[in-house]
């Protein structure tokens, strides 16, 4: 029949063939090129070609059966349409020639082309072909259900079930490196910020608390009129309250509250045990993103933190946690007046006890943060010793050198980056 057909029809089956081959080509890459994060939302807004893709994508093993079964049913009858273009025009030598040319123009033309369009925009093939590729599954079902049912058990023999489709859900890691990304389409604050959520898992209440020696408290067995000097001088929203010593706290008082007896006239220490609110413990080594959501919880902006014997080691708040997140919240927070002094020669004069992620933060340094938590203490670990003053040591590109040191403690450093010149030398 074909053989008597003009060589005009002939050409024109075999164009529509390559066209019909160049759709399935493309659909199949269209289709499994989607961001299924972005597929998901435009689902949700009712977009007619994702709902058809999403369902077609829910059983990727009959998708590709169909597309498969299309594709390789029009390529064959593409070959046998070109094998008898090849013979009227070259008699038996048309077979190879027809061979070759036809080879050329569906790679060319029915696979990477199409395939690379897909790719670039894999909605806009893949919405429009759904429309095509959904009824056509359903028509042709039983064909597909055959060949699924063949596949399907071969790959029984491996332990593979088309069913178990791998998870769509990523990791905090993976979403770290989506958000950093994102470019333009995150502003550059916005994407810091929720990068440092997610790095809220890796961080301790052990690294941002106040340590003990340098907690506020307030002595309720002191007298009253030293209590009232405290609390007019207190620079804290919230005070620790103890008997004789931090060991032994009691709770934690609201500065406010205890000034607003004062200025009613009805402080007494009878009074001021009336607003201290029972402590808030919390155990070290807790992760900071925990500890958010059982401050939240248990309605709580304050803790102690407590090591494994129950001995009071830092003060955590909520500030402390939100300043991970966004940053410093207003020039009167940071510390880098009390405990970093820039000098002439690029260098900083740092106090011993200061937090190294304190210091990281406002220098834009990457000193190591994952042994101790002061300058103090990582010099320390290093030298295995205490070092008297003008002793030097480098940390990765940062030369720290010791300036003062009293009580079995280093007060000062000086710590200078090293440039990258002379860090190459």
């Amino acid at each position: 029949m074909l053989e008597s057909t003009s060589l005009t029809a002939l050409f024109l089956i075999l164009f529509i063939l390559l066209l019909c081959s160049a759709f399935f080509s493309s659909s199949e890459t269209a289709l499994m090129s989607l961001n299924r994060y972005r597929l998901r939302h435009l689902e949700t807004e009712g977009h007619a070609g994702a709902i058809r893709a999403s369902q077609l994508l829910d059983r990727p093993d009959r998708l590709i059966g169909l597309i498969l079964l299309g594709n390789n049913f029009v390529n064959i009858f593409a070959s046998a349409i070109a094998t008898i273009i090849g013979v009227k025009l070259y008699g038996e030598n048309g077979i190879v020639i027809a061979t070759f040319a036809l080879t050329l123009i569906v790679l060319l033309f029915a696979e990477v082309t199409p395939k690379t369009l897909a790719a670039l925009h894999p909605e806009s093939v893949a919405f429009p072909a759904s429309f095509v590729l959904k009824p056509l599954l359903f028509l042709l079902y039983p064909l597909v259900w055959f060949t699924n049912g063949i596949t399907n058990r071969l790959l029984g023999l491996f332990g593979i079930s088309p069913e178990e489709t791998s998870s769509a859900a990523i990791n905090s890691d993976e979403l770290r490196v989506a958000l950093m990304e994102a470019g333009s389409i995150i502003p550059k604050r916005h994407k810091k910020m929720l990068v440092s959520i997610l790095d809220l898992e890796k961080v301790t209440v052990n690294d941002v608390m106040v340590p003990r020696n340098e907690i506020e408290g307030l002595d309720i067995n002191g007298s009253l009129a030293d209590i009232i000097k405290h609390l007019s001088y207190c620079n804290n929203t919230k005070l620790p309250v103890y008997e004789d010593d931090m060991d032994h706290c009691i709770g934690i008082l609201h500065v406010r509250k205890a000034m607003h007896l004062l200025a009613q006239g009805n402080f007494t220490k009878d009074t001021l045990n009336t607003i201290i609110k029972q402590a808030y413990f919390v155990p070290e080594g807790t992760p900071l993103n925990n500890q958010l959501i059982q401050f939240q919880r248990h309605h709580r902006r304050t803790g102690l933190v407590v090591d494994e014997y129950g001995e009071i080691i830092g003060l955590i708040t909520l500030e402390d946690i939100f300043r991970e997140i966004v940053g410093e919240f207003t020039a009167d927070t940071i510390d880098q007046d009390k405990d970093i002094h820039p000098q002439d020669d690029g260098s900083f004069l740092i106090n011993g006890t200061a937090n190294i992620r304190e210091v990281n933060r406002n220098n834009h340094w990457d000193l190591p943060t994952d042994g101790p938590k002061t300058i103090n203490g990582l010099i320390l670990e290093l030298l295995e010793s205490i070092p008297d003053p003008g002793v030097s040591l480098r940390v990765k590109n940062y030369v720290i050198e010791v300036v003062q040191t009293a009580n079995n403690v280093i007060k000062t450093v000086r710590i200078r980056k090293v440039a990258e010149e002379e860090e190459t030398n």
